[in-house]
């Protein structure tokens, strides 16, 4: 049978031919699933050997070019949302609750950070987002003006003879439509 460190071995063998690693990383990596192996070995469970711990520093994990998962240690990510979801099953609200991440924080590289930006700027996107938040105030407000001119006018008035004489000021009514007739046309008038 073979021991922990060849099985770690082959392991880390394997993730490394789909997924290119540096040297320092791939003597992490063969630590790390040694010493998981070793933990289930004992009869531990996986959970209990990194739970909360993160792979690098919160503060290294944003860097200039790049953003690092704090649980797998992976690095080379402009943005952090689909490995998330992919490789650890985990929404970007709940990777910031686990490490103590700012809800503001963005789980992005800087530098794309800033040329998404620039990007956003130099096509007039503020602009545009100016304008239809201007747009739908006004809207708002459009609304509001009736609701608020409904809801004062029966305050003005009074009741009495304005009241009774309202119902007689009203338009009369249509006459019924006879019974069989249709809105279609006759034939042949179309």
């Amino acid at each position: 049978m073979a021991t922990l460190v060849e099985i770690a071995a082959q392991l880390v063998s394997a993730h490394a031919s789909s997924t290119p690693m540096t040297p320092d990383e791939l003597l992490a990596e063969i630590a790390k699933v040694h010493a998981a192996l070793k933990k289930l070995d004992a009869g531990g469970t996986l959970e209990a050997a990194g739970e909360g711990k993160p792979a690098v520093r919160v503060k290294d994990a944003f860097k200039k070019n790049e953003v690092v998962c704090l649980i797998c240690g992976k690095g080379g990510f402009k943005t952090l949302t689909r490995h998330l979801a992919t490789a650890h099953d985990l929404k970007p609200g709940a990777y910031k609750k686990q490490f103590g991440i700012p809800s503001k924080q963005s789980l992005v590289a800087k530098n794309y950070s800033e040329s998404r930006r620039k990007l956003a700027n130099d096509r007039g996107l503020a602009d545009n987002l100016a304008k239809a938040r201007e747009v739908r105030t006004a809207n708002i407000e459009a609304k509001k003006a009736p609701a608020k001119a409904a809801k004062a006018a029966p305050a003005a008035k009074t009741p009495g003879k304005a009241a009774k004489a309202a119902p007689a000021a009203k338009a009369p009514a249509k006459a019924p439509r006879k019974a069989g007739r249709t809105n279609k046309t006759a034939p042949g008038k179309q």
